[in-house]
């Protein structure tokens, strides 16, 4: 495929779509926390790819790392700041809390999904932004230490320095967070309006 994308062949462009779009969609959200955003930066990025398409190396493998670099790259110019990275992911989870519809067993799945989204990009926004790339890269795309070295454009053993830094920050968190959940009380069990209006009700017939 990558001769035939590097020679501008439109089948080809289409096939590169269709493999990878789902695959830049997914990380541009993780990096932007927005899914607007990432819709953006998918688009740009096969844009991009094509403008490019002559840079690319006949001889190789996947184009996955290729254009993941691509994507990488546009979802860091929109994101300059872990402030916006944590604006974003909060706005994320709100607007999925307020659209989920009342279906029981879909509820029970989007807002378990939705708390996955919004710890992930909670503990997320708690790193800094190279330190964010590497580990999305590494861990959440399955890139080698070589290729995401090949992706930001960095020695390999930054990669491996920064992810072991991604690990750190967020095992610390995950051990606070724990800690925390400790520390907070058992909730007590609150008496219903019914267990109420027995209650009442077996106390006025004792006096009769």
């Amino acid at each position: 495929m990558r001769t035939r994308v590097r020679s501008g062949d439109p089948d080809a462009y289409a096939e590169l779509f269709d493999s990878y779009a789902r695959t830049l969609y997914n990380h541009a959200f993780r990096m932007t926390g927005d899914w607007a955003a990432a819709e953006d930066v998918m688009s740009a990025a096969f844009l991009e790819a094509w403008r490019l398409r002559g840079t690319i190396d006949p001889e190789g493998g996947s184009l996955r790392p290729w254009l993941l670099g691509i994507a990488t790259n546009l979802a860091r110019n929109h994101c300059r700041s872990n402030r916006r990275y944590r604006a974003a992911a909060a706005a994320t989870a709100a607007a999925g809390a307020v659209s989920v519809p009342d279906h029981a067993e879909e509820v029970a799945g989007r807002l378990d999904d939705r708390r996955r989204i919004e710890a992930t990009l909670g503990q997320l926004s708690a790193l800094r932004g190279p330190e964010r790339e590497v580990l999305l890269l590494c861990l959440g795309e399955g890139l080698e230490y070589a290729e995401a070295a090949q992706v930001l454009g960095i020695p390999v053993g930054t990669v491996r320095s920064r992810l072991s830094r991604a690990r750190t920050k967020l095992r610390k968190l995950a051990e606070t967070e724990l800690k925390k959940k400790k520390r907070e009380p058992a909730a007590r069990p609150r008496q219903t309006y019914g267990d109420r209006t027995n209650t009442v009700r077996s106390a006025q017939e004792g006096t009769r």
